[in-house]
């Protein structure tokens, strides 16, 4: 079918002189189209066929029944099915999509003045590593309503601590508190949504806010526009932020979105109120009220009960309290970046918490006590050892300690010889010693060496010169000039 236009042109190449085979070939036509076109004196639309339908007897029944009632396509394929029809669902299911088209619900656009309220939210993006392991990776976002100001933090848990410090370090960055805070039905906020009835706060949530001094606005159920702004803001961070992002390590994607912030989203021209929202906040930062003097404590309490290797478990990772705890009940603060371990009120642990998977968290300080003991539990037998060699161990013991020496040094140094030389000459050493008064290990070892000594015995003397040269004669000394040199002196 050609239109209009075409019809005009192949009656204009007709009047040049053009055969229709030529002009078939100058518009790219079939020729038999040209010749059935040229024998028409005008042209002329082709009207869409009208064939009759099976479903035609039934819609006006149909359209009675879509006003009426909100039926579905399967209950009027139903009704009319009852009636008689013997057609397909299929021819049922567009009629009625033609004749009620899907209705878009209406929202009223909300408007809120500098320092009403804030909006939070939590989003989700895929997965992170995280030391050894991969994490997925969540942000908590906060936006104030008035001007746009965003907060965004990244976390890798969205758990009580995480969900409390993210509001206390927002509310920071503000420098300020709204009147109130809008937030989803989610655990950490709302524990109890009835139709008809008032929302069951979350009692830590609402210990927050109270603090904190602004009230706690719940959405309904399914209704997520009534935030659209902490909304909007989240699927902006995952375009504009994450959408190619590869931080490859979970320690530095923070920073870079506090710097993303300060450089692009809060200086930004905003799509619906045409400004920058930092400079929309210098107004609204006037209309917040001031922090409190005494931040609130974000962290999760539970008791937990030490092992005998003096640990306590988290999210499958160990950290170490000290050794003389191990097998107490302690209480442990699980904050979103350390945890604290307390005993009788008494803080006795503190570690940077670890997001990665069955790690072993140790303090060196921690086991010194336990060596310690063990220790004096090697030395108390290594003295026993050294009392056991002879009876008078005890009296050369008291010697290196009137002495002040190191009697551990010198008594292992002794024992250590008892395992090399037999223990009756070390006794009988010990017995010269304590005799002669040489306290010292190094006077045992001399003896003992000494007396392991071959002695060799002096063989006969054998002359190699004549025997007159035995026969010497040695002159009178002279001591008269020894007289003369006292006499001068």
């Amino acid at each position: 079918m050609i239109d209009y236009e075409q019809f005009c042109r192949i009656k204009q190449l007709r009047e040049q002189g053009l055969t229709p085979a030529q002009i078939s070939d100058r518009m790219g036509l079939d020729s038999r189209t040209v010749r059935k076109w040229l024998n028409r004196p005008g042209f002329q639309q082709r009207l869409p066929c009208c064939r009759p339908s099976k479903l035609d007897p039934y819609k006006e029944e149909i359209i009675r029944m879509v006003e009426r009632y909100p039926f579905t396509a399967v209950q009027v394929f139903q009704k009319i099915k009852e009636q008689g029809f013997d057609g397909g669902y299929t021819i049922v299911k567009e009629y009625v999509r033609k004749i009620r088209p899907r209705k878009q619900a209406a929202y009223l656009t909300l408007r809120f003045a500098p320092g009403e309220c804030a909006q939070v939210d939590w989003g989700s993006y895929k997965s992170i590593a995280v030391g050894n392991t991969t994490r997925r990776l969540s942000f908590f976002v906060m936006v104030l309503c008035y001007c746009r100001m965003m907060y965004v933090e990244f976390t890798v848990s969205q758990t009580m601590e995480h969900f409390l410090g993210c509001h206390q370090r927002a509310l920071e960055f503000f420098g300020g508190v709204p009147e109130k805070v809008m937030v989803d039905n989610l655990k950490s906020a709302v524990l109890k949504r009835v139709t008809g009835q008032e929302p069951v706060f979350n009692p830590r949530y609402l210990d927050f806010a109270s603090h904190y001094g602004f009230r706690i606005v719940p959405c309904g159920v399914r209704k997520g526009n009534e935030k659209g702004r902490v909304e909007n803001a989240v699927g902006y961070i995952k375009k504009n932020f994450l959408a190619g992002l590869d931080p490859g390590d979970f320690m530095v994607i923070n920073p870079a979105a506090r710097q993303w912030l300060e450089t692009i989203a809060n200086v930004r021209i905003h799509g619906v109120t045409k400004k920058k929202p930092a400079q929309m906040f210098s107004e609204e930062a006037k209309a917040l009220a001031p922090l409190p003097a005494l931040a609130y404590d974000t962290a999760t309490v539970t008791q937990v009960r030490a092992s005998k290797q003096f640990r306590v478990t988290l999210d499958t990772n160990r950290y170490s309290v000290p050794a003389e705890y191990a097998g107490m009940r302690l209480t442990m603060k699980a904050y979103s970046d350390r945890i604290c371990l307390y005993h009788d009120n008494k803080l006795i642990a503190r570690h940077v918490r670890c997001y990665d998977r069955h790690q072993d968290i140790e303090d060196p300080d921690h086991p010194k006590a336990l060596l310690a003991r063990k220790r004096k539990a090697r030395d108390q037998k290594l003295i026993m050892r050294f009392l056991a060699l002879s009876p008078c161990a005890e009296q050369y013991y008291q010697g290196l300690k009137e002495r002040r020496l190191n009697q551990l040094h010198h008594i292992r140094k002794i024992v250590a010889l008892s395992e090399i030389y037999d223990e009756r000459q070390v006794a009988r050493a010990l017995e010269d010693a304590c005799e002669f008064k040489a306290f010292s290990s190094e006077y045992i070892i001399n003896l003992l060496e000494q007396r392991n000594r071959e002695v060799q015995e002096p063989g006969a003397l054998h002359l190699t010169r004549n025997e007159h040269m035995l026969d010497l004669t040695i002159a009178q000394p002279d001591i008269a000039e020894y007289d003369r040199r006292c006499s001068h002196e």
